[in-house]
């Protein structure tokens, strides 16, 4: 896989498509979930974007302290349903740690984890770090990383 950071105005019409396109599969399709994924905020992230042969198959937005939380924080990570055997969510996850840490020049970084996924960010130095709460009917719980 192939990963690169873009910022929104740096998408092509064809990026941003397929990148909807496969927040939509999994979020909405996937996990059913009824949810306005197209909030606004995309003009204001940087998008860590993951290729295989040329196609999208992984996904993260990044922030910059103070848009969502006190740290700078990653979002929407998502992985293509058929890509994930192959660990592509591990190296999603440790590229954009890098990137956030370079484009926003600050070590800690917050994230909005769904719970069933703590164990994932553990594994990338992401610590529990206040109470369960429901997202768009989903239990998230927020993690940090220092």
């Amino acid at each position: 896989m192939n990963l690169e950071v873009k910022s929104f105005k740096n998408l092509t019409t064809s990026e941003l498509y397929a990148i909807l396109q496969l927040r939509s599969e999994v979020f909405v399709v996937e996990q059913n979930c009824v949810y306005q994924d197209m909030d606004g905020k995309d003009q204001e992230a940087l998008h860590i974007i993951g290729r295989k042969a040329g196609k999208i198959i992984a996904y993260t937005r990044l922030f910059d302290a103070g848009a969502y939380f006190e740290n700078p924080s990653i979002g929407r990570v998502i992985v293509a349903k058929s890509e994930r055997k192959y660990g592509y969510g591990h190296e999603l996850m440790a590229y954009s740690i890098k990137a956030a840490q370079e484009h926003y020049d600050k070590q800690g970084i917050t994230i909005a984890a769904q719970t069933y996924l703590i164990k994932f960010y553990e594994q990338h130095g992401f610590a529990i770090s206040g109470d369960e709460f429901l997202e768009d009917g989903i239990p998230h719980i927020p993690m940090t990383r220092n």
